[in-house]
């Protein structure tokens, strides 16, 4: 007789950040923090989901951002922090490093998500990084 058996490890690993913000304790109750978990964990599985699948790492990655960009708690997308001007300027970077690949945009007002100009300036770009109305008019010419 054999004892209970482990599910064999998924042979990759994810780990997603839910932003730079400061969040005080004495303000996060209970049903708050729960919130802020069940948008991680969307996170989690939107790119676990495609690893598990034989998905590409930069796939996994793109889904992963994009629903914490799409969930206004986070400090990305949606959720992004004013500048000290008083507006709203959005940073983002991938990177594929099977390909030695990057594209970044910082700087950028408009598009709803980062990550895809990021990646899309990778994909469709000589450049690694696109900066402020550049980046943005980049962004509306790939219908971000």
């Amino acid at each position: 007789m054999t004892g209970p058996t482990r599910n064999a490890s998924p042979g990759f690993a994810l780990a997603v950040h839910g932003g730079a913000g400061t969040l005080r304790r004495g303000l996060m109750d209970e049903a708050r923090g729960a919130l802020y978990h069940t948008g991680l964990r969307a996170s989690l599985i939107a790119g676990r989901d495609i690893l598990a699948a034989g998905g590409s790492a930069l796939d996994a990655v793109t889904a992963a951002v994009l629903v914490l960009e799409d969930d206004p708690l986070f400090n990305a997308g949606r959720g992004a922090s004013f500048t000290s001007a008083g507006t709203l300027e959005m940073d983002a970077a991938v990177m594929d490093g099977r390909e030695r690949r990057a594209g970044a945009v910082a700087g950028i007002c408009g598009p709803r998500n980062p990550v895809l100009a990021a990646r899309a300036v990778m994909e469709h770009t000589p450049h690694v990084l696109l900066a402020g109305e550049g980046a943005v008019a980049f962004c509306r010419a790939q219908g971000l």
